[in-house]
This record gives structure tokens, sequence and C-alpha cells, in this order.
């Protein structure tokens, strides 16, 4: 550029700027409402019939739902003060009292304080159901919050690693090998590319020479006792017609999909460590929680000495716990069950901590679709994600206790995760009144959960 043409461009813009000074005070006005619409798109995707600002809980309520499987299942919704209201749900077999007794520590609260509600309640969680109100709670303020802001739970986690989640799902369960190899069958048809088998010691109940444990042990050391304190082995008698099961099974299902397995019964370490062994010639995906999870010592000792790799976890509430197994690599896989761990973000941030120690983590679950779209959230934001367990392939209306996403629900063994706001669904009131617990309504008033349980909350002095 000339020094005459870069003389004449530099006077042009000194006239300009002094003739927008000039009239600045003319236009101010006009910028500022400008600068309003200009804002506009900002806010446009926010739920209009909400002000977040002055957003209050106002009410929460339940409602029981009995499905074919593990049941009852309580779904709870957290009402305000706007008409915007959040759905969770206990998780399955655990009593609606767990999220309810929490009630009065929430109400006037603004549900989209997510993070502080939940260190005010997560004391009140514990391990396998007692922590399902906490967690119920904190599904329906995710729920909540994504309708609020018109965008899905997903999103506020970070975004997708993937737009479908895997499912797996087990079988029911036969005495005749070649009958449990058939309906494995059923379910490859059904599009599944993940399964489950449960298989344990109780098949060989009644054979001879199968299972040494002492006789007369009552109903509640059978259930309640820890496996190492039962004296149960299985023999090689027993470890061989247990494979025949499993043998079944992959003749029918190939090898070209993963087989998982869960409930090989109350036995000792020793026997864990045998299945496992004899287990390897079928290219098991993991043995599901082999002893309880709280003996990482021999967790460990199990997951080193078996070449089948380990899982556990869905009885587990405190990240430490996780965090605790993974370091130690007393397990081989984790298996939190969301309606247990903490809820949506907590097992997310589980999930990225056993990545961090080259842990991949699947999931427990056995829910309502409402658990379940909590679940398919965090697996879509979470890298680590294997596969989400499902016990309800076989209720032909469990898809339809909700209405929002797209049915089948699950397709080809897949769950597409929903672009809808929050967790993506809304409830069937005429489907979910005809499965309601017998003796019970639907989503009643609960002022006797208003009441403060106690003055003071406090964890220290």
């Amino acid at each position: 550029m000339s020094d005459l043409i870069r003389s004449k461009f530099n006077r042009r813009g000194v006239l300009k700027s002094s003739m927008a000074l000039m009239t600045g005070g003319l236009l101010s006005r006009y910028s500022l409402e400008k600068a309003a619409a200009d804002t506009e798109p900002a806010i446009k995707n926010v739920n209009l019939n909400s002000s977040p600002s002055t957003l209050k809980i106002t009410d929460m309520r339940y409602a029981i739902i009995v499905k074919p499987g593990p049941s009852p299942c309580p779904i709870i919704r957290i009402d305000t003060n706007q008409g915007v209201y959040g759905l969770g749900e206990v998780r399955d077999v655990g009593g609606y009292q767990y999220a309810m007794v929490l009630k009065n520590r929430i109400m006037g609260e603004n549900p989209l304080k997510i993070d502080f509600l939940f260190q005010k309640l997560q004391q009140f969680g514990g391990i396998s159901r007692q922590a399902g109100g906490v967690c119920a709670i904190e599904m329906a303020l995710w729920d909540l919050a994504g309708k609020v802001y018109n965008i899905p739970v997903y999103q506020m986690l970070g975004g997708q690693w993937r737009d479908k989640i895997r499912i797996y799902a087990d079988t029911t369960e036969s005495d005749d090998p070649k009958e449990y190899g058939r309906r494995a069958k059923e379910r490859v048809a059904m599009g599944l590319t993940w399964m489950k088998m449960d298989l344990g010691i109780n098949v060989l109940e009644g054979m001879p020479g199968m299972v040494m444990e002492p006789a007369g042990q009552s109903k509640w050391e059978l259930r309640n006792q820890p496996h190492p304190f039962m004296a149960t082995e299985v023999t090689d008698k027993g470890i061989d017609r247990l494979c025949e099961y499993v043998a079944a099974v992959r003749e029918n299902i190939g090898y070209s999909m993963p087989l998982s397995m869960d409930h090989l019964g109350h036995v000792g370490v020793k026997s864990a460590i045998r299945l496992g062994k004899a287990y390897e010639k079928f290219n098991l995906e993991w043995i599901e929680d082999v002893i309880p999870w709280y003996y990482t010592d021999l967790l460990k000792e199990i997951t080193d000495a078996s070449p089948t790799p380990t899982i556990t976890g869905e009885d587990i509430y405190e990240i430490a716990d996780f965090e605790k197994l993974c370091s130690n690599h007393a397990v081989d896989k984790i298996h939190p069950d969301l309606a247990t761990s903490g809820g949506i973000l907590r097992t997310h941030k589980i999930g990225d901590m056993a990545f961090g120690y080259g842990v991949p983590m699947a999931m427990h679950f056995a829910g309502t679709p409402v658990s379940c779209m909590a679940n398919v959230h965090c697996a879509a934001a979470t890298r680590n994600f294997l596969a989400l367990e499902n016990h309800s392939l076989d209720v032909p209306w469990w898809q339809d206790l909700v209405n929002g996403p797209e049915k089948p629900l699950i397709q080809q063994g897949y769950i597409k995760v929903p672009e809808a706001p929050g967790l993506g669904v809304t409830l069937n009131d005429d489907l979910c009144k005809q499965h309601l617990k017998p003796g019970t309504g639907y989503f009643e008033p609960t002022p006797m959960w208003d009441d403060v349980q106690s003055i003071s909350d406090s964890i220290f002095s």
C-alpha cells in the first residue's frame, strides 16, 4: 500500500471514529435496547415456564411400581413452585421411606443446586438399598435441571462418548444344561450383543458328591453369612457339572459375543479360584461378586489367581471404596448400581476415577425406565463404560411405563440416548396406575413427611 493510499485510509478511519463518538449520546438508548435484544439467544433454550434463580422445591411424592423381576420399584417426584418437576427412583426392592425421610431436608431449596443438596444428603446413604433415597433424589434433581435449561442430562456431565448404550441381560435358569443353552440362543435372536448367565451351586443341590458343606445350616446363614464363613467348597465333580452349563450356552451363542456370569454361590476363596480356572476355556467376560466386596485382600487373591476376570460393585456406596478396589486392582472391572453408588454425577466420577487406574466399568440395573434413563445418560458421558444390565426383557409393558423415548426402547441390544431435556421421559400415568403396589396411591400428598426429623444433621462439631 502506498503512503498516499495509507494516508487517505487512516484519515477516513479517524473521521469515522470521530463521527461515531459525536453521535454516541444520541444512539445510547438504541444501543442498550439492541444489546438487550442480542442477549436473547443466550437464554432462548431456557424453559420459559421457570425462572431458575427463584425456583424452589415445594413437594416430594412417590408411587410404587410392581413388575416381574426385582421389585417393587418406588418412583419419586420432586415438585417446584414453577410447575417443573423431576423424576427419580429408589433402587429396586428398596423402601420409599429411604427417600421420603429426606423430604424435609430439601423443601424450600433451589433444586438446581444439585451438588450442594447432594452434600447435604449424602450422609444418609449407605450400602446397597440404604442409598436408595439419596440416589433417587439426585436423579430427580438432574431431571429437573435438564428440563429447566432444556438440555439432556448427559450434556451437563460433559457430553457424549456414545449415542447408544449397549445392554446385557441374563436368561431364566434351568436345571437342564441343554435347555439353558436353548434359552440363551433366544436372547441372541432378540438382538443382544452381550449376555450374562446366573450359574451357582444351587443347580447342584441334591446331587451327591458335588458340593461339600455343613449340614443343617439355617436360612439366615445361607443368606446372610459372608462366603468365607460358610465352609462350602465345590468338588471336582461339581465343577465338571457346572462347566456343562457354560459349554451349552457357548455352543448356542458362540464365542463372538461377551458372556458374563453371576451368582456363583457362597463358596470359599479357593473354590472361587478353582472355578475361575475351570471357566478359562469359555472366555468369560467376568465372574461377579465372588465374595463380599469389602474383603479387598481376598478379592485380590482371587483376581490374581483366576484367569477369568472378576467384577464387583453393585452394593457399594462410597467412591473411596471403589477407589480402594481399583487402586489395588482387587478386581478386573467394577460394576456400580447408579441407584446405590450416589446417583448420576458420582457414578460418572467413579467411572472417571476407575479409568485412571485402567479399570473398565459395567453398570448394574434392575428397575423401571426412569432409573434406566438415569443410567443411560451416565453411561453416555462416561468413557470407560462397557454395558448396562437389564432385567425386564421379558416384561412386554416395561418400556411403556414411560413416554418420550423412541420405541422399542431396546433395539438390537442397544438403548438410544434421548435428546429430550432432563432424563428424557415422562410417566405413562394410566399404565403406571395399573401396576401400582396393592394398597398404595399414585403420587398422593405426603404431609406426614414434612416435619423436620432432627434438629441438626451436623457430622462434626
